[in-house]
């Protein structure tokens, strides 16, 4: 009785596997040119093509292994036929380099299925965030692709809504200056004729999107509300910059699964593929600062609203310091302000007013904080100064407000570790997280956050915490190794031995 048991259940599996064979068969037949002449020895195991042997059939050797089929040797459907790995010639099997989508095949299904569920982001405990990035995906479902933005050094896009309202900002990480796909070929010439006047040496390479998330973090931990809500995401969507290859295989994966749906159902995946980037939320009824500064200057503000204005301005200057932002001119924050007679009672909801003696609505976006995070101070050509420094608010001491905020958290060792700690856990996101380039800079915020504190103690001015001596904050050999309780004791002090050749750019 077993016996005839098993021999049903392979005569079942057999037909199963003739059907599906066929099924192979007949797509192979219609999407693939026949192969050309090979001669294979056993002397030389290279195969020798014919020269009618062009592109097409690498690309379409390259499509049969993209097939994730649940039985591999279905791929072998006659003599004379293409593998994921290689061309069949009656029993023998000529290996072409391995692919990788073929070396992907031979990662288990559990991890592929762990790979997948990666490139679909969810934000339960940002539920404002969250929408956003929904409505961001079903517009692009539904037609309304993000749009690039020609300004920058970069490939960023403006992410819409079903609506076509723009809701973010998005900056994928391989268009970035360093990056591979940058559309800007204006910074391509650049960088291939001219590098050495190309990057920043004390940034890491293709970390913007980084940069961007960690300080929209580092603002929440020390709760200034400067930075729009930014977060790491992968998105997918035509608009953005792709090879040829992936829109070759974007195309035809598609054809096959409108004609062959039950093929088409073991892709691993379907479209173009999703890039992990930086996602920031839009700031709406914000211009540029130099707008808003000259206006300032000729219709001065109230008292109120001056003192409004100092209290938002003392917590950009302390977000930059801390991340230490080498791009910080007059064109990328913004600020956006309400007269005292247009000033009603929804616009006061919508955004948080910290001075409630003033009528008036002022407040401060910090934005493109893509080249923070150094790995040591500006030490060659440029020194990459703050240029709010050189605004009559820096000369302004920080207020008490600013210190009694600020100052009980940062002075507290446990919530500078626990910072490190945060930001550890978003950038070993990266594929390329080096801890070593990564405790450097955290030497450098470490060195900030020492300086701050002590310029807070001292009620220094914005323009005098510049003017402190960099410093650089380093943990000890014996530190590294231990397991306790760090103390401040635990950490090496050292200051720039060397000063950049401009002090002014």
């Amino acid at each position: 009785m077993e016996k005839s048991n098993t021999s049903d259940n392979t005569s079942d599996d057999d037909k199963v596997e003739n059907e599906e064979e066929k099924i192979v068969e007949d797509v192979a037949k219609q999407c693939f040119p026949p192969l050309p002449d090979v001669t294979y020895s056993y002397s030389n195991p290279t195969p020798k093509l014919s020269n009618s042997c062009g592109g097409s059939d690498t690309a379409n050797i390259r499509v049969v292994s993209d097939l994730n089929l649940r039985n591999p040797s279905l791929l072998k459907y006659k003599s004379r036929s293409r593998s994921a790995d290689g061309i069949f010639i009656g029993d023998e099997t000529i290996r072409s380099i391995p692919s990788l989508s073929s070396r992907r095949e031979k990662v288990p299904l559990l991890a592929r299925m762990s790979d997948s569920s990666i490139t679909h982001c969810s934000f339960p405990g940002d539920t404002v965030y969250n929408d956003m990035f929904q409505q961001a995906e079903e517009a692009i479902e539904a037609g309304v692709y993000p749009k690039r933005i020609a300004q920058g050094s970069s490939g960023s896009y403006f992410v819409r809504n079903v609506k076509g309202e723009i809701i973010g900002v998005f900056k994928p990480k391989n268009e970035e200056p360093y990056g591979h796909m940058n559309p800007k070929w204006l910074k391509w010439m650049q960088r291939v004729c001219c590098p050495c006047c190309f990057g920043r040496s004390c940034l890491p390479l293709n970390q913007g999107y980084l940069s961007e998330a960690a300080a929209s973090l580092v603002d929440e931990k020390l709760q200034l509300h400067v930075v729009p809500k930014t977060k790491v995401v992968r998105l997918a969507a035509p608009t953005f910059n792709y090879s040829r290859i992936d829109h070759a295989k974007a195309q035809t994966k598609q054809r096959i699964m409108e004609k062959y749906p039950n093929i088409g159902r073991h892709f691993h995946r379907l479209g173009l593929p999703r890039k992990i980037g930086s996602l920031q939320t839009f700031v709406s009824g914000y211009k540029d600062a130099n707008c808003w500064l000259a206006q300032f200057e000729q219709e001065p503000l109230s008292e109120a609203a001056k003192v409004q204005f100092q209290r938002q301005f003392e917590r950009l200057v302390i977000l930059d310091y801390i991340i230490r932002n080498t791009d910080r001119g007059s064109d990328n924050w913004l600020i956006k302000y309400v007269p005292e007679d247009q000033v009603n009672g929804e616009q006061m909801v919508d955004v948080e007013c910290d001075d409630k003696e003033s009528s008036a609505l002022i407040k401060i976006a910090a934005i493109d904080n893509g080249l923070a995070f150094p790995l040591k101070h500006p030490d060659e050509w440029r020194a990459y100064p703050f240029h709010w420094a050189w605004l009559k608010q820096a000369r302004e001491p920080f207020s008490d407000e600013t210190r009694r905020l600020i100052l009980p958290r940062i002075d507290d060792l446990d919530f500078v570790m626990e910072l490190c700690d945060d930001l550890k856990k978003l950038f070993e996101t990266d594929q390329g997280f080096d801890p070593q380039i990564f405790e450097k800079q955290m030497s450098v915020l470490r060195g900030q956050i020492l300086n701050l504190c002590q310029a807070l103690k001292e009620s220094k001015s914005p323009l005098q915490l510049v003017q402190m001596p960099p410093m650089i904050i380093e943990k000890t050999k014996e530190h590294v190794r231990s397991k306790t309780r760090a103390r401040w004791d635990s950490f090496k002090q050292s200051f720039q031995k060397r000063a950049p050749f401009f002090s002014c750019c």
